[in-house]
């Protein structure tokens, strides 16, 4: 852990220049407004380490898996995210030198994200081999008012000279993936067109063909007077920008406004681009800066209303929980729903910024509560909208009869994860997208969905347990052979306690769903029969037969769910005696290694216990939490969480606060030595969960909220708002009382420490 930024409330702040620590601080300050977003690069040129990134939600490419040897069923291409044109960029040319802070003395540097207002900001004093002193300001941001579109205003101060400045605004499209299998390009230019005063460019990507039309439009002011713009338009492959020269005067600012704007294909047809593109820079720059910087803080404070945190007593823990949902709300917004959460989010190229299991598993809990409920309705009818391939996908795998095998990774519903291990047998993947609709109608009640969606695609789902499992005859019962859980550190095992025991409660659901909508609506309920020809009563039988004879490894000695059939032939060496000089194990042992080790990489039998924390008791859920977490290295980002959580509810505050830290400031910190890749945007919901669920104790028990929240002793008080069936409630947790109010809605009843409460106006 490293404590490089400086803790505050409400913003993230860098002190100093550390070309060590640049591509960290690209993740951290990263924007974004659910349309698109980028890593914190430079705005002008800069020829030291760094990842470039500017991004369009749901824009992608399938880039050709890469593998030794080709195995039947593998995914024929890994979907990225693509890198798209950067339209941040102001190249500054001061007397002929190019300001350039990797070839500059720096001094003063201050960068910090403001999370109540939404902006990166950021201030800095140059001075070149030449002995030439600028200062400059920079202000920038991805506009939650106007999601297509961004603004920059960018002001330089010649401090000890009177010079020639050269200010070149670009677009260049001409950009790479970092993680391209094959070393390709991806983008191919369609049109472009620089002029006096901004210009666009249109790509378009090879094979996927979306295309994106980029643009710009800015202002120059020299000591807040407007200056009339005389450029030298610049075309060159994939590349438009404006050269202006202007003669600038010592302590006079020189203010140059950028506005851009992304617009894509998936919402307007090709050729009408460039004219929407026009039409928007024309709308943006019109309003001007600052009426744009004030609609984003009045953006910002409805979203913090609804969905703030706040934390007495402790600023790093407080800075920590507001920059991880902070992150979400420029991620994803729910208003589309073509798009979904990418655990990079806009922040890096890992994991291709396609969909997992992650988005069901913990996005939903924290959408769920904290936005309409349409947003994480939007986040369903993604998988519903691919069912199609999901069966598709099974079929490549041998299943049949409608069986459904949701992707591990997707873009589009096509499987394309490009590791045999995941794509072939982490299929615990569809039991997260099964429990993420059971989350969504318990919690709202919404059984319409059911009828029209949801039970569609838990019946492809029972289909495909219900052939994935087979009969052994020496147990005399069901077994699940060849998988891998949620502990990557495991492959091809047998048996998997969180598979098994996820695979026969999704049967189960799937029965009780069938039984809800046919008692809402039969007609709805046969005509859904006849589409998907379901044999209920021979279908629902052998269910029933395998929810009944299912096998689960267990260990009568220490009575613990066993992770897997043999975990206890592995040699026990717990995590507290390893040496420091061995972690992460993912860098420094052999894979051979960390797969013969009783290590585990996140929850997973945990993980299980959290889902289904009702079906056991409480020294049940004490044995296994203590058994597991001392061998646990907590090297995924969404470990910790469901830790804190469990922690929590036994009671043991220290390792809760603990693991909460952990996973608030995973990226801030940078825990795991890998947030120079990007920020881990789906964990970061698991660090809402922590504070809610953990520390607030909140679950839904017989259709009430229920609480049962404790003070971590380093803390004065915390509060948070949670919605909850049309009614939004405030929850402040102090020492000695738990205070509920209600903010909007209908008067609610809510258990506090299992007694009924009434919560009026």
């Amino acid at each position: 852990m490293k404590q490089y930024f400086k803790i505050d409330e409400w913003k993230i702040i860098e002190e100093g220049f550390d070309p060590h620590q640049h591509k960290i601080a690209e993740s951290v300050f990263s924007l974004g407004n659910g349309r698109m977003g980028q890593r914190a690069n430079f705005e002008e040129a800069y020829s030291g380490e760094t990842l470039q990134g500017n991004y369009v939600a749901g824009v992608y490419y399938p880039d050709k898996t890469r593998v030794g040897w080709w195995k039947n069923g593998y995914p024929e291409y890994f979907a990225k995210v693509l890198n798209a044109a950067n339209w941040v960029g102001i190249d500054i040319l001061i007397n002929g030198e190019q300001l350039d802070l990797a070839k500059c003395e720096v001094s003063n540097f201050r960068r910090e994200l403001n999370m109540k207002e939404g902006y990166l900001k950021r201030n800095f004093r140059a001075k070149s081999k030449s002995g030439k002193s600028v200062e400059v300001e920079a202000i920038r941001f991805c506009s939650m008012a106007d999601d297509e579109a961004g603004a920059i205003k960018y002001t330089i101060t010649l401090l000890n000279f009177s010079g020639t400045l050269t200010i070149t605004p670009f677009i260049d499209g001409d950009v790479v993936n970092k993680d391209s299998n094959y070393d390709e390009k991806f983008w191919d230019e369609v049109k472009k067109q620089a002029g006096n005063d901004g210009g666009y460019i249109q790509m378009r990507t090879k094979k996927t063909g979306f295309e994106v039309a980029t643009g710009m439009k800015f202002t120059i002011a020299q000591g807040g007077k407007p200056v009339n713009i005389t450029a030298q338009p610049v075309e060159k492959e994939k590349y438009i920008a404006a050269k202006v020269e202007l003669q600038a005067e010592q302590g006079k600012a020189v203010t140059i406004v950028k506005y851009a704007a992304n617009l894509s294909s998936q919402n307007y047809k090709a050729d009408e681009l460039v004219g929407k593109l026009n039409e928007t820079l024309a709308r943006i720059s019109t309003k001007g800066f600052e009426t744009m910087l004030a609609e984003q803080a009045a953006a910002w404070v409805k979203k913090w209303e609804h969905n703030d945190i706040i934390i007495e007593g402790d600023a790093s823990a407080q800075q920590a929980i507001r920059f991880n949902i902070f992150q979400l709300n420029q991620t994803y917004t729910g208003e589309d729903d073509r798009l979904n959460i990418g655990p990079k989010g806009f922040t890096g190229e890992k994991y291709g910024g396609s969909t997992y299991w992650d988005t069901e598993a913990y996005c939903v809990p924290f959408y769920l509560s904290t936005a309409d409920e349409k947003v994480t309705r939007n986040l369903l009818l993604y998988r519903y909208k691919q069912l199609g391939k999901a069966i598709d996908n099974a079929k490549l795998l041998g299943f049949n009869n409608g069986a459904a095998l949701y992707p591990m990774v997707t873009m589009d519903g096509t499987e394309c994860h490009n590791e045999w291990e995941i794509t072939f047998e982490e299929i615990h993947r569809n039991g997260a997208i099964a429990y993420a609709i059971f989350n969504y109608v318990r919690y709202t009640t919404d059984e319409a969905y059911l009828v029209d969606y949801g039970l569609e695609v838990l019946i492809g789902i029972a289909r495909f347990w219900s052939q994935r499992v087979n009969w052994s005859g020496e147990r005399q019962q069901y077994v699940m052979l060849g998988v891998t859980g949620p502990n990557e550190y495991e492959n091809n095992i047998n048996n998997n306690w969180y598979t098994s025991t996820l695979a026969t409660w999704c049967m189960k659901y799937t029965l009780e769903a069938i039984a809800i909508v046919k008692a809402i609506d039969s007609g709805k309920y046969n005509v859904l029969v006849n589409k998907i020809n379901f044999n209920e009563a021979q279908e629902t039988a052998r269910y029933k037969d395998i929810i009944a004879k299912m096998y689960y490894a267990y260990d009568e000695k220490q009575q613990v769910f066993l992770q897997q059939d043999g975990y206890l032939d592995k040699e026990q060496i717990l995590v507290k005696d390893l040496p420091a000089a061995d972690r992460p194990l993912n860098q420094k042992w052999s894979w051979d290694r960390i797969l013969r080790s009783c290590y585990i990489k996140q929850a997973d039998v945990l993980q299980g216990i959290y889902f289904f924390e009702d079906q056991y008791d409480i020294e049940t859920i004490r044995r296994n939490f203590d058994f597991y977490e001392p061998r646990t290295v907590h090297e995924s980002s969404l470990s910790p969480c469901v830790h804190a959580i469990l922690a929590a509810k036994l009671g043991d505050e220290a390792r809760a606060y603990e693991f909460y830290l952990r996973t608030a400031r995973l990226d801030i910190d940078d825990y795991n030595n890998d947030t120079e890749d990007g920020c881990h945007i789906t964990s970061m919901a698991g660090t809402w969960m922590a504070v809610v669920e953990g520390f607030g104790g909140m679950r839904v028990r017989d259709g009430k909220l229920s609480f049962n929240p404790f003070l971590p002793a380093k803390w004065q008080s915390f509060s948070f708002n949670v919605g909850f069936r049309g009614t939004l409630l405030n929850v402040k947790v102090s020492k000695g009382s738990v205070d509920i109010k209600k903010l909007s809605g209908k008067d609610i009843t809510v258990l506090v420490h299992d007694k009924e409460q009434l919560v009026k106006a």
